[in-house]
């Protein structure tokens, strides 16, 4: 114990009349011989120390000298990698990014109490682990979040993934970023594409050239066809979360469920049934392949269409069917055109005249679609 004291205190009464330079080179060196010497216990204890004290030297040099001597090894003191990790930026890094002995409790601490700095060192470590992902989700900014989610390293899940879309989907660095990702869930996918909507409709310019009432329009036909999209693509497991989702956010209208079934998006449509109406998904499904017209106008109806509205939605079930046992690549025009041909002299108002607005649409965008296709193939 003597020996440890003698150490320490020649080593303190050197540190006071040193240079900084030579305070640096003596804390790496120290640094360096703790790790790589061979040391009793007593010096041991005594570098410890010594090193401890180094943590108060006004110079950040002398501190970063130590963190670059011990920051990366599984052997160096915690409370020391712990009390580098709080300090200023360029002297935390080392510990912040290399260390092995910061604990996933430790790094969502750092990132809850630490400053921007502190979160885009986490975010950039070799290995970013769920939890500490979804601290920084949570709390990052957006060059934070940048960095997570360019690391290859991190391991994001998907909640963390559509905190992120939730609350920086509309920076578009962000958004690319999360698009890019095949592991993007479906209802974070649909977050940004209202996201790309809201930036569209708040565009000065195209409020000016367009007129914001039609440029609403536009843009909630326009997500609402993306939705469609994302939902005939996704897997049968997400399925049940995006369908929560856009009733949650009131997007599961009858004009959004028409435009599913017209498009052959049976699974999704089936899965929204199945939401609306708590039945089973093994009964709707059944009904919905084979129920008898008052059976389908009965879910229907239980899923809360009108009743006035439920008799279009049973007349595009039956034609669906029809459809998808004699031309299944063509479900959208078939299913479309048949249905404005049965209601063309319906009294059409309200609720009644904007769904068959919107099947006439349909319509009119797949016509020009297989008009383009047919000129490309005509061309070739």
């Amino acid at each position: 114990m003597l020996g440890r004291r003698v150490i320490v205190e020649a080593f303190l009464r050197w540190i006071e009349t040193a240079k900084t330079g030579d305070r640096a080179r003596a804390a790496n060196a120290l640094g360096r011989a703790y790790l790589q010497s061979e040391m009793s216990a007593d010096e041991r204890a005594a570098a410890e120390m010594a090193m401890a004290f180094l943590l108060d030297d006004p110079s950040p040099r002398v501190r970063l000298a130590l963190a670059e001597a011990i920051a990366w090894s599984p052997d160096a003191p915690r409370n020391l990698i712990l009390s580098l990790a709080e300090d200023q930026p360029e002297v935390a890094c080392h510990a912040v990014t290399c260390s092995p002995l910061l604990s996933d409790a430790d790094l969502v601490d750092l990132a809850a109490r630490g400053n921007g700095a502190t979160r885009m060192l986490i975010a950039a470590r070799a290995h970013v682990t769920r939890p500490v992902s979804a601290a920084l989700a949570e709390v990052g900014d957006e060059e934070e979040l940048l960095c997570l989610l360019e690391n290859d390293g991190a391991v994001i899940s998907s909640l963390s993934l559509k905190r992120i879309a939730e609350r920086l989907g509309d920076c578009c660095d962000i958004r690319n970023l999360l698009l890019d990702r095949s592991d993007l869930p479906a209802d974070a996918r649909q977050l940004l594409t209202q996201h790309v909507s809201n930036a569209l409709v708040g565009l000065p310019l195209a409020q000016a050239a367009i007129g914001l009432q039609r440029l609403q329009r536009i843009s909630r036909e326009a997500t609402e066809a993306a939705i469609v999209s994302i939902a005939g693509d996704i897997a049968p497991r997400e399925i049940p979360d995006l369908v929560q989702h856009l009733r949650l956010n009131g997007r599961l209208t009858s004009s959004f469920l028409m435009h599913a079934l017209c498009a052959g998006k049976v699974d999704f449509f089936a899965g929204a049934i199945v939401d609306l109406t708590a039945c089973s998904e093994r009964r709707v499904r059944s009904i919905l392949a084979t129920g008898r017209m008052h059976a389908v106008r009965a879910l229907y109806e239980s899923a809360g269409l009108p009743r006035d509205i439920s008799v279009i939605f049973v007349e595009a079930t039956m034609l669906w069917r029809d459809a998808a046992r004699k031309a299944p690549g063509s479900v959208l025009g078939t299913i479309c055109g048949r249905l404005l041909e049965k209601f063309r002299h319906h009294d059409a108002h309200g609720a009644i005249g904007e769904l068959l607005d919107m099947v006439e649409k349909l319509h009119v965008n797949e016509q020009r679609q297989s008009a383009r296709v047919y000129a490309a193939l005509a061309a070739a």
